[in-house]
């Protein structure tokens, strides 16, 4: 398995990424796109920042990597998250995974984005029109 992460301050370009995971041996290449929405907890949201420990954040994804080829038999793994100030419809987070089968691609892709969201030291700060909000990291 190889794989290519990242933490960035800019936008996201899925088209990079999606050229990192063909493979020739795909049968499968799942993407999941994480945008930043304009609802959260019945609260219109502004905009929001996302702050990570990119050392330790980045230590963690690997490590995630690695649990999710030892699951499943992945190819190949991009993850990327955004830091710093986000708009409503940017890209939070990217994920793919690609795989011999598709049953695969989706479990390990679906794993890693609720894994990340559970272990990963990403915080974000939500902006409301009353004020703004830390969110728990780990729900």
């Amino acid at each position: 398995m190889i794989h290519k992460i990242d933490l960035s301050a800019e936008a996201i370009s899925i088209d990079p990424y999606y050229r990192f995971l063909q493979d020739p041996v795909a049968g499968g290449i799942c993407l999941f796109i994480g945008t930043i929405r304009n609802k959260n907890q019945g609260k219109d949201v502004k905009a929001l920042t996302m702050e990570a420990y990119p050392p330790m954040a980045l230590k963690q994804i690997e490590l995630l990597c690695e649990q999710a080829a030892s699951k499943w038999p992945v190819e190949r793994i991009a993850l990327v998250h955004r830091t710093g100030p986000l708009e409503i419809g940017d890209i939070a987070v990217l994920i793919g995974v690609t795989s011999v089968h598709r049953a695969e691609a989706f479990k390990a892709c679906e794993w890693l984005i609720n894994t990340l969201k559970q272990e990963v030291p990403i915080w974000k700060n939500e902006f409301y029109e009353d004020g703004s909000s830390w969110l728990v990291p780990h729900p």
